[in-house]
């Protein structure tokens, strides 16, 4: 039985980070996953600038509320949900993707979550487990799964390379040059048929 595995942000949903940084005009906060592979140390980062502007959860959330879905994503997804059984593994936060995941129709979402405090500052975060993608992924193969995944950073090769099929959706040029093995997509369509062939 298969399943398709997905990231969320840059797959199908506009990064985060980036929306708020050019939100507040605070450009540090544009580096994501597709420049740093470090997470804990992008975190640190993060959190750092955010709590040097007195910035917290509700100014994030309100930047939130206005990202809408990357053109085509509902439709893809739906036509994929319509195939197989499909999966979100994200490194973002429950707190964060709420809105996104209406927005989507619910799709089923692993992600990790935020630690804030009673004035809204994030204080931390908690993982859901370590190296989350490759283990969901490795966890999911233990119980009957061919495991089938699109990504677009640093932190979801591991989980493309570990299942059945599993290729790159609007990655850098960077990580496309280092990982020429694998194929890489930029419309969703292409990506809809390319998994399509992976589920014969």
């Amino acid at each position: 039985m298969n399943i398709v595995c997905l990231d969320m942000e840059g797959v199908l949903v506009p990064e985060i980070w980036i929306a708020f940084a050019e939100e507040t005009g605070i450009p540090e906060l544009r580096r994501t996953t597709r420049d740093e592979p470090d997470y804990s140390k992008l975190m640190r980062y993060r959190l750092d600038i955010l709590k040097e502007h007195g910035l917290g959860l509700k100014e994030i959330q309100a930047v939130i509320a206005k990202i809408d879905p990357l053109p085509g994503a509902k439709e893809f997804l739906d036509k994929l949900r319509s195939e197989t059984q499909v999966v979100i593994l994200s490194d973002t936060f429950e707190q964060f993707a709420k809105p996104l995941m209406k927005k989507l129709g619910w799709p089923a979402l692993f992600c990790n979550t935020l630690e804030v405090g009673a004035d809204g500052e994030i204080t931390g975060y908690q993982m859901r487990c370590e190296q989350s993608k490759l283990t969901t992924v490795r966890a999911l193969q233990s119980i009957g799964f061919d495991t089938i995944a699109a990504g677009d950073s640093f932190n979801d090769l591991a989980m493309i390379q570990a299942g059945k099929a599993g290729f790159l959706f609007k990655s850098t040029d960077a990580i496309k040059a280092a990982h020429p093995e694998l194929p890489a997509f930029e419309e969703f369509d292409e990506l809809l048929a390319a998994i399509e062939g992976a589920l014969d």
